[in-house]
């Protein structure tokens, strides 16, 4: 009996390799943006500080995990992203508000503030679309295959010097 190993075909798809590129760079930036945005306007936040930086941890986390091409966390990424969309949608014009005379002013320019804020909006909801894109690719499928098999070059791989293996 031959040694069996596991295999992910949906793994080696260029599609899927780029959508977990895009995944992982849309959620790191969102961390930048939110952490950025969290100590820029720091004084400010009236006692947001927590939840911010409780999102800047999970997206860190969540990226990890798409890293490891586990697409569990993709639903909850998108769901996460939806409702951080709707928050900084709401919160973007109210930076904008502050920008004037007679309010304290923060760390960063409440212009800034509010244009960073607005930006993540886009960000958002290409994180939701991108990671509902992984999540049906189905990275999880796996297929058992002889030990001997696995180290074949796969169908597309044009390392066998331009002879395709069959799957």
């Amino acid at each position: 009996m031959a040694d069996t190993v596991l295999h992910h075909p949906n793994r080696d798809k260029a599609e899927s390799k780029a959508t977990r590129a895009a995944v992982i760079l849309l959620l790191l930036t969102s961390a930048l943006l939110i952490a950025v945005v969290t100590l820029g306007g720091w004084s400010e936040l009236q006692g947001a500080q927590m939840i911010s930086i409780g999102y800047v941890i999970v997206y860190l986390v969540m990226a990890y995990f798409v890293a490891r091409w586990n697409r569990g966390v993709l639903p909850v990424a998108a769901g996460l992203a939806i409702l951080f969309a709707v928050v900084a949608a709401v919160a973007g014009p109210a930076w904008f508000e502050r920008d004037k005379a007679g309010f304290n002013d923060p760390a960063l320019d409440p212009s800034i503030l509010g244009l960073l804020t607005i930006i993540l909006v886009p960000v958002q909801l290409l994180l939701v679309a991108f990671a509902m894109r992984g999540f049906q690719q189905q990275w999880s499928v796996e297929v058992e295959v002889a030990r001997d098999d696995a180290a074949r070059p796969r169908r597309g791989d044009d390392s066998s010097g331009g002879a395709v293996q069959p799957a």
